[in-house]
């Protein structure tokens, strides 16, 4: 974004009008009437509020901010995701078909839940499948897969 002129800062007749109610309200001073080094610390509180908002939106699009419904969308999806992966294991278990590579991706997808979560009896659950999925592993190893 490329800022060609300061101009319209300072251009708000509206800011200089009193309310009616015969109070004083908040007004900005003109460019004319404030010193030079002002008009800089005014251009730079601007941009900052700017970059500031920018940050945020940013800060919103990879997942670390957002409304409560939004995160509670992205946990379901995750948690449903983890329970795809546990019913492959299950029939895979079952079947005696296991492989190492299922077995990863329930790892990983649990190590991915476990970042985004504060619940200790969540934490338990997870672990708990972590170290089955570890344990199947071994088993799997040892037997030569």
């Amino acid at each position: 974004m490329k800022v060609s002129s300061t101009g319209g800062v300072s251009s708000t007749g509206a800011s200089r009008a009193k309310p009616a109610g015969g109070s004083t309200g908040f007004s900005l001073p003109s460019v004319s009437a404030a010193p030079a080094g002002a008009v800089g610390a005014t251009s730079v509180g601007g941009l900052t509020g700017v970059g500031s908002v920018d940050a945020l939106l940013a800060l919103q699009e990879t997942g670390a901010v957002g409304s409560p419904l939004e995160r509670k969308k992205r946990a379901v999806r995750r948690a449903d995701q983890i329970l795809d992966i546990l019913g492959e294991v299950r029939i895979a278990l079952i079947d005696g078909d296991i492989t190492p590579s299922t077995l990863d991706r329930l790892t990983r997808a649990i190590r991915e839940q476990r970042e985004n979560t504060d619940d200790p009896k969540l934490e338990g659950i997870l672990n708990e499948i972590e170290t089955r999925a570890a344990v199947e592993l071994a088993k799997l190893q040892s037997r030569g897969h």
